[in-house]
């Protein structure tokens, strides 16, 4: 039987669930295929759903020693920006979703989730640290238009003057441009954009409701303008598809007034990895046994390595030919490392009923 091509805007090629947690397999059936109706030749768009979810708290705190941040809000779970490559995607596996077009399409928001930070911050013994967001699933993806969950926590971040950090890949961020200027007034934020390509075809291959790398670049220079440090995180690097474009966009990001940039290879953990391997073969079936062979090489010959560091520090000829030009372009364009120096003294935290201490 040949699958049905993928909804057009959507990057999985599938939508089977997981069988890791020994779930059972699920495909579309008859009645499903029957009922699709034929929109130029090929299926209907695939509509995206919210639930809301009531989530006992907010802040996710990790021990992992090559993390740079103990804790972090998620206030969605899924992402519609729907690229491949995501790393957070198995973890709809979970929930008993398809790690696929799932976790592009069946969304969850944490409507509470303001009012859940104001109480954590305000428990007896809380000590800040930065709070990380954008860490699992894009805190400025398109529903955040509707719940502004993420414009809620800033407000509490300043609030109760709690430094936080941003990564994202949309320009949506400049709708809370104004929060964001005042928390940098505090030094209390930092924002990292996350550029893969110049390419906008390819972006929206790769990524297929981001932001166009021209918006991406247009925030990072607005943010600049507003006064709030801000980083370009060239991430992930796609061997033999993205790599070529490093320089490119640290150049361009460094015109727009980036303070530093990143990198991070590409990870492909649990169900990453398949879907991965079904993308390149409808999108560049001429390269794809060449870029999973340079994956593999990176990883010591496997599609993924766990380990902690490891994961991070991608291995062999390859790798270090990546961190030398990484490093060249960098030290060329006068940019620094990804750190943000915020002020965690001023934190003050609120009282239960919403109102704050005053001693």
């Amino acid at each position: 039987m040949v699958s049905p091509p993928p909804p057009r805007g959507r990057a999985a090629q599938s939508s089977a669930l997981s069988t890791r947690f020994a779930l059972p397999g699920r495909e579309a059936d008859g009645d499903w295929l029957d009922a699709m109706e034929d929109v130029d030749g090929g299926p209907p768009p695939l509509r995206t759903t919210v639930t809301e979810e009531a989530a006992r708290k907010i802040i996710s705190r990790n021990k992992s020693p090559d993390v740079p941040f103990d804790r972090s809000i998620n206030a969605y779970r899924g992402c519609e920006h729907g690229c491949i490559y995501c790393y957070a995607r198995p973890t709809h596996a979970y929930l008993d979703l398809s790690p696929g077009l799932d976790f592009e399409s069946r969304l969850f928001a944490k409507p509470e989730a303001a009012k859940l930070l104001r109480r954590e911050l305000g428990a007896r013994g809380y000590s800040p640290a930065p709070i990380a967001m954008g860490t699992n699933t894009d805190p400025y993806q398109p529903i955040e238009a509707r719940y502004r969950l993420t414009r809620q926590i800033l407000e509490v971040c300043l609030e109760t003057r709690h430094p936080v950090t941003i990564t994202t890949k949309s320009d949506r961020i400049l709708h809370d441009l104004d929060l964001l200027a005042e928390l940098a007034r505090h030094r209390l934020t930092a924002v990292a954009i996350s550029v893969t390509s110049l390419d906008a075809r390819l972006s929206r291959s790769l990524e297929p409701r981001a932001a166009s790398p021209a918006k991406r670049l247009d925030a990072i220079e607005k943010l600049s303008a507003a006064g709030v440090p801000v980083w370009v995180n060239v991430s992930p690097i796609v061997p033999a598809i993205t790599e070529e474009w490093i320089e490119r966009i640290l150049e361009a990001a460094a015109a727009r007034g980036v303070r530093g940039a990143s990198w991070i290879m590409l990870r492909l953990p649990h169900e990453v990895a398949p879907l991965f391997r079904e993308w390149l073969a409808a999108h560049f079936p001429d390269r794809a046994d060449k870029v999973m062979h340079i994956v593999q090489s990176l990883r010591g010959g496997a599609d993924y390595q766990s380990d902690f560091f490891t994961r991070m520090k991608p291995q062999g000829v390859w790798a270090d030919l990546i961190r030398a030009r990484f490093r060249i372009a960098k030290a060329r364009l006068g940019l620094g490392d990804h750190r943000a120096d915020l002020d965690i003294a001023q934190f003050r935290p609120p009282r239960r009923d919403g109102q704050m201490t005053l001693f």
